[in-house]
């Protein structure tokens, strides 16, 4: 892989992780149509590092308050389980500490919720995802349902839910959807956010939810690929390739990210889902043309 294909790879990740038209389908088609070989699943992770950061520096406040939460509830689980020695032991009855106690708190345990089905799909799948994006039909089918799932979240009610009355169930629904959205062509922004949307978060929760809860689904898939990487066997140039192109995709996917919050805000999915669509058929005609 070249550093121009490098750098191109990096744009096309930045602008599809956040824009909802998939990002592993056009990545997928990218590397069939130029015939670029990245050396497997582990550059295709590092673009969406990238594209992680630039999750972590639209929401820093957020994460810093959810990371202090997760602390917290840490610590007042260790806090219970000595509470509850003390009352078996001494016969006690010592009141708990409230584990959930505010809306970030609350904002973690969703998140972990929905990571359980995201991480479970993930690795059961690995080898069917691997396998589908060399078949050029896959990521056109599911461009077109990325397609059918844009059109509905533009003609979903708005809701009115914030993470003090959003489910654990609903969580592990849209974990379940983020989960399917590994196949190449499945929009995994535009599937979390309708998800939550159909939930009934409100539409600036909605993104912010799906942006947020990529981050642990995304570290997971670095460890997940990292330790089958020979790093013995790169070479300089690689090295350099693969670091340029995630900047790339931070850098780009930062623009994505700001981009994206006015197009929920202002129900404008329609046109990215006549785009899925089109490139679907596309795709498909592709596969049918050079067999």
């Amino acid at each position: 892989m070249s550093l121009l294909e490098a750098i191109l790879l990096g744009i096309v990740q930045g602008v599809t992780e956040f824009l909802p038209v998939s990002s592993s389908g056009h990545l997928c088609l990218m590397k069939q149509i130029f015939h670029i070989d990245t050396g497997g699943m582990f550059y295709d992770v590092l673009l969406h590092i990238g594209t992680l950061i630039a999750v972590c520096v639209v929401y820093h406040k957020d994460i810093g308050k959810m990371i202090v939460a997760g602390l917290s509830i840490i610590r007042d689980a260790a806090v219970n389980v000595g509470i509850f020695a003390g009352n078996r032991i001494h016969s006690e009855k010592k009141p708990y500490r409230t584990v959930v106690s505010n809306s970030y708190r609350k904002f973690v345990m969703l998140v972990i919720v929905s990571t359980i089905p995201t991480g479970i799909i993930g690795v059961a799948a690995s080898d069917l995802i691997s396998a589908c994006e060399e078949i050029l039909i896959i990521p056109g089918i599911c461009l077109i349902l990325t397609s059918i799932i844009l059109f509905i979240s533009d003609h979903i009610a708005e809701g009115q839910k914030t993470p003090k009355n959003t489910s654990y169930t609903n969580a592990f629904v849209i974990g379940i959807c983020q989960g399917i959205a590994t196949m190449p062509g499945i929009s995994r922004s535009g599937t979390t956010i309708t998800a939550c949307l159909l939930t009934g978060m409100n539409r600036k929760f909605a993104v912010k939810y799906s942006f947020i809860m990529s981050i642990p689904a995304i570290l997971g898939a670095l460890v997940f690929e990292i330790k089958d990487v020979d790093f013995a066997a790169l070479q300089a140039t690689e090295i350099i390739n693969y670091a340029v192109g995630t900047l790339v995709a931070m850098v780009v996917g930062y623009v994505c990210i700001k981009t994206m919050l006015i197009v929920v805000r202002k129900k404008k999915f329609t046109i990215f889902s006549i785009y899925c669509f089109v490139l679907g058929i596309l795709s498909i005609a592709g596969y049918f043309y050079f067999i």
